[in-house]
């Protein structure tokens, strides 16, 4: 993998041939940013995306954490003032993941099982949208990027909030640096 630079300032990854494997490149984010502040709006909205399907733990808020820091408020207070629509897309299974999408006012597909299809469906069929004008935003290749990518959506990859997580997403974590192979998200 190498980096391009996008139509914007922002920078994609890029396959060095077209032979890589099709299943490396379902694992490739389209972006890598620091966190979600840094995703570049504009040039998704110039690419055709007009809904945004966010992962809600180690994405927006810490994981185990239930109140999201006043910028991550206004970060998404400002995506819907753009026009952008807003689904969280969780495989949080806790009440405390509705709790912190109604406290964020925004509405969530929770127990979501990603990287399956069935919660993306169910998130573009809440926002009356489609997969062509769709971006997924989140903190873990396995499971956001990868069914992103599946479901044919535009992919942001995110850094964690933190680094306190279970044990099997630990685990996924050691995987997903193989996969970014010492790349560092953009900031």
């Amino acid at each position: 993998m190498r980096y391009r630079k996008a139509r914007t300032t922002t920078m994609a990854m890029e396959s060095p041939t077209t032979k890589e494997p099709w299943r490396m490149k379902l694992l490739v984010p389209d972006l890598y940013v620091s966190d979600v502040l840094r995703v570049d709006l504009d040039a998704l909205y110039a690419e055709g995306v007009d809904t945004l399907l966010i992962d809600l733990d180690n994405t927006l808020l810490p994981r185990n954490g239930t109140q999201a820091p006043s910028r991550i408020i206004d970060w998404l207070k400002g995506v819907e003032d753009q026009g952008f629509a807003i689904c969280l897309v969780s495989n949080n299974w806790h009440a405390s993941a509705i709790t912190a999408a109604e406290k964020l006012g925004v509405r969530i597909v929770a127990k979501a099982s990603k990287p399956l299809p069935f919660a993306f469906k169910k998130a573009l069929s809440m926002l009356d949208s489609e997969p062509r004008r769709t971006a997924v935003i989140g903190d873990q290749i396995f499971t956001d990027v990868l069914g992103g990518n599946l479901m044919g959506m535009k992919t942001v990859l995110v850094r964690p909030l933190s680094a306190t997580d279970l044990p099997h997403t630990l685990l996924l974590r050691r995987l997903e640096a193989v996969v970014l192979a010492g790349r560092e998200p953009l900031s």
